[in-house]
Formats: structure tokens, C-alpha cells, sequence
């Protein structure tokens, strides 16, 4: 047996897990959870304490999945990414876990650490910040489900893109 694929696997498959539950968290408890914390004046703690380490853990495990992902296709990589018909459902799949990853690094953290006070921002930046990040992460909500798809097919119904 070799133990880099299965241990890739297992890495992929445990950073995704992360990742999507994150993101599911964020966008159907914390979101609605926030605004009611905000109405009787107890945000401070989820924004404080719940929410940063959320985020690092989101953002990380965005990244881990990804790496792992790669390192699973291996001398597939290129197959996959240029949707060759071999790999096509897998490269879809992994072209949607491409954009959500850019949307968690290079969208939503940043905009993230202006609304958590983590970078200077005026009270007119945080609202955008916080609209922007709340976009970004509802079109991943929505890119996840495809790419969970095509992720599977790829590996267990592939039959269905020859």
C-alpha cells in the first residue's frame, strides 16, 4: 500500500469536512446568531472569542483541503485542471475548490479582519467589509454544492462524463 495517497486522502477528507462545516456554520448559525447577539448587546463574545478562531480554522483547513487535494491527483493535476475528458468531473470539482479557496484568502479574511477589528477600519469600511464578506461566503455556500458533487463523481461516478 502507499501510504501517501491514503494519507492524502485522509488529510483531504478531513480538512474538507472542516472547511464545509465552517462554512455552513458561518452561513446558517453564526450569521443569525450574530444578529440576535447584537440586538441584546452579547456580540462581543462570538465577534471576540468565537469568531477569530473560527476563521483561522476555516481559512487553514481551505488551505490543507487544497494542498491535499492536489497531492491526491498528483501526475493528474494537469489533467484535471485543463478538463481533460479522463478528469473532467474531478478538474470541475477541483476548479470550484480553487475559486472558494482564492474567496476564503484572498476575499473573505481580509475583509474578515477590518469587521473583527483586526485592521484599521472606519465604521463605512466595516459595513462594506461586512457585505462583501458575506457575499463571498454565500457564493461559496452555493459553489460547495456542486463541488461536493463533482468531487464524488470523480472519484465514484465518473461513468456518467465519458
Amino acid at each position: 500500500m502507499d501510504f501517501v495517497p491514503a494519507i492524502s486522502r485522509w488529510v483531504h477528507l478531513l480538512a474538507g469536512f472542516m472547511w464545509v462545516g465552517l462554512l455552513y456554520y458561518f452561513n446558517f448559525v453564526q450569521v443569525s446568531a450574530l444578529r440576535s447577539a447584537q440586538a441584546d448587546g452579547s456580540a462581543a463574545g462570538i465577534s471576540k472569542h468565537v469568531a477569530p478562531r473560527a476563521l483561522f480554522y476555516f481559512r487553514w483547513s481551505a488551505l490543507i483541503t487544497w494542498l491535499a487535494g492536489a497531492s491526491l491527483l498528483g501526475a493528474n493535476f494537469g489533467n484535471a485542471f485543463s478538463l481533460r475528458p479522463s478528469h473532467a468531473a474531478i478538474g470541475i470539482g477541483a476548479w470550484l475548490g480553487t475559486l472558494m479557496l482564492i474567496n476564503v484568502w484572498g476575499v473573505i479574511w481580509p475583509n474578515q479582519k477590518k469587521i473583527l477589528g483586526m485592521v484599521e477600519a472606519s465604521d463605512e469600511e466595516k459595513n462594506k467589509a461586512r457585505r462583501i464578506a458575506f457575499l463571498a461566503s454565500r457564493a461559496n455556500t452555493m459553489l460547495s454544492i456542486p463541488m461536493l458533487f463533482f468531487m464524488a463523481a470523480g472519484a465514484h461516478g465518473a461513468i456518467y462524463f465519458r
